[in-house]
């Protein structure tokens, strides 16, 4: 089944490329079926580029999707065109009436910020308590998912001694997980994060199950059940090129860097890097999206309640 999208938005002909399916608007309006209503709360610098990586893979699930691109009311990106926001985005003031059958909350190359140092973490926060009375389930990303942690349950995070970048391995802990169906018993996603959150950490009273751990790189994905809350603290949305290019681009601004991990062959940067984690995103947001399909109330308006 296809996602919606605006027709003119970039993102519609990268996936169009690729063969996700699309469907224009006054088609979707026809359909005598309700389709998910998806909220993309976008704090990455490239914003196009975060659009596609998320849309390729809510649109390659057979459900039909509709999704709302959301910025910050109170900060203006300042990499991402005027042009694009105002014809793409929504502030969130503008959709907070509004009830949303997920919510994904994507990173920001914030983390070593405090949280309250964030010109925008009061909206933030605002956010995600509105999440819990609009917002079927929440799908955080990255610094999202720390942020979100650390709203909810007061979790810090830690800084490393050094970044921790490349393509890590995975263990899958608990198999019988509605979001972990069809995944292998280890897996490998990009990791790309100074900080992290640390199991001991976690609230003693079992509410918040960890689904992903990695020996080298520590929590992966967690889960609140009862909220229906998400939290993968990396990259497994990236694109094939991803990390090479945040690895240049620190390269030429002088920061302090190394070859990320296990991404090149033979660590050798002038190689084609080879996607070893494209079928395992798939599967967790076609997953997530199942869940929510499954659970989610027919009447839109009845969400929270």
């Amino acid at each position: 089944m296809p996602i919606r999208i605006p027709a003119n938005l970039p993102a519609a002909k990268v996936l169009a490329r690729e063969g996700v399916m699309l469907m224009a608007e006054d088609e979707a309006d026809v359909q005598d079926i309700r389709p998910l209503r998806v909220g993309l709360l976008n704090l990455m610098p490239d914003k196009v580029r975060t659009e596609s990586q998320i849309a390729r893979l809510v649109g390659a699930t057979p459900l039909q999707v509709e999704l709302d691109l959301i910025k910050m009311s109170s900060h203006t990106p300042k990499t991402a065109s005027l042009d694009h926001m105002l014809s793409f985005y929504r502030p969130w003031d503008e959709v907070k009436d509004q009830k949303y059958d997920g919510l994904i909350v994507t990173g920001a190359p914030i983390e070593l910020m405090p949280f309250e140092e964030v010109t925008y973490w009061d909206e933030l926060s605002a956010i995600f308590d509105w999440a819990d009375t609009h917002v079927h389930s929440l799908f955080s990303v990255c610094w999202g998912a720390q942020a979100a942690l650390y709203h909810y349950h007061g979790v810090p995070k830690h800084t490393l001694d050094a970044k921790a970048f490349g393509v890590f391995r995975h263990r899958n802990l608990a198999p019988a997980s509605p979001y972990l169906r069809g995944f292998s018993d280890d897996f490998s996603i990009p990791v790309s994060r100074w900080t992290e959150v640390r199991r001991e950490d976690l609230p003693a009273n079992g509410d918040i199950k960890v689904l992903m751990e990695g020996a080298e790189t520590g929590l992966c994905m967690v889960v609140e059940e009862a909220k229906r809350r998400l939290y993968m603290f990396n990259h497994v949305e990236y694109d094939s090129t991803s990390l090479g290019e945040e690895y240049r681009r620190d390269v030429e601004k002088g920061s302090p860097i190394g070859v990320p991990e296990n991404y090149f062959p033979g660590d050798d940067p002038t190689r084609e890097p080879e996607n070893r984690w494209r079928s395992h995103a798939h599967l967790l947001f076609g997953n997530w999206l199942n869940e929510v399909y499954q659970s989610t109330p027919f009447d839109v308006q009845k969400i929270g309640e």
